[in-house]
């Protein structure tokens, strides 16, 4: 919805102070708006609509529903009780939301698999290298989130969204939590994997891409849009910017044709569990492309 929005008015080659202006709104309403801190009503979504030239019936009673339903979910989402919003940045809030709605997600990881994708014992191993930088109460609560965003988007995985996941060979290396645990974590990777719920793709060692000088992040298609969320050591951003967004996407896209494919990259993780039981050799990937 807010993406439409956006995208509407700046197609009218309107400014936000000139859509406040117009509908006798303060600016930070439109900002709040247009970055989903908000729902709009459908009392005011109606006039804006007029302004912005979208009169087409259908059109109109498409976003109408769509505004209806925001609001009764921004309502009711477990995400926007008080607990979530003390503990929670306001950009993985954005994410968790725009997961829900996202129809493809792309992820790219450096140091560890992405939280939704994380079993409760190697995402409680992991919180725990935070202790110096995040009060109990905080990991307490961020465990609590990673559990409930992985029970939505893997119920959705496969039919709903595709997931496309692409990760640094150190990924599937690093044994966070230990062997038993991280073990776990990878048969259960690949049982995702398995049942085509979702895609991955390792960047091996040996291959120079380009898409390992940033850091990790997500790509999440909604409609038409697209939006970059971006994390860092030190925080994390959600970026709406669509050359930003564009940039990452063609530069995901180059890498993933050229990494190893999910044949050999199941293989490897195969091969991993093996090493981590005790039952296998390591060794790289049958075609490291």
């Amino acid at each position: 919805m807010r993406l439409a929005l956006r995208e509407a008015r700046e197609r009218a080659d309107l400014t936000q102070a000139q859509i406040a202006e117009e509908m006798e709104w303060s600016l930070s309403k439109v900002i709040r708006i247009e970055n989903g801190d908000v729902s709009i009503s459908p009392n005011d979504l109606k006039p804006l609509l007029s302004y912005l030239g979208i009169r087409d019936k259908a059109t109109v009673a498409a976003l109408l529903s769509d505004t209806r339903l925001a609001r009764t979910r921004q309502r009711q989402a477990w995400y926007h009780t008080p607990e979530f919003r003390d503990h929670l940045t306001d950009s993985s809030r954005k994410l968790i939301e725009y997961e829900s709605e996202a129809q493809e997600i792309r992820s790219y990881s450096i140091y560890y698999i992405p939280g939704p994708l994380q079993t409760a014992a190697y995402s409680s191993a992991l919180m725990a290298r935070f202790e110096d930088e995040l009060t109990e109460d905080q990991r307490e609560w961020r465990l609590r989130a990673r559990k409930l965003r992985r029970e939505a988007l893997l119920a959705r995985g496969g039919s709903g969204v595709q997931i496309y996941l692409m990760v640094d060979e150190s990924v599937l290396r690093r044994t966070i939590g230990g062997p038993e645990v991280f073990a776990e974590q990878l048969r259960d990777l690949k049982e995702h994997a398995d049942a085509g719920r979702i895609r991955i793709r390792m960047v091996p060692f040996s291959l120079d891409a380009s898409v390992t000088n940033n850091a990790s992040f997500d790509l999440l298609v909604l409609g038409e849009g697209e939006v970059l969320y971006r994390e860092t050591g030190l925080g994390d951003e959600m970026i709406e910017d669509r050359e930003t967004t564009a940039k990452h996407r063609a530069r995901y896209d180059k890498v993933w044709q050229e990494v190893a494919d999910e044949e050999d990259t199941i293989e490897f993780i195969r091969r991993q569990i093996g090493i981590l039981e005790g039952g296998a050799t390591d060794g790289p990937p049958r075609d490291s492309r």
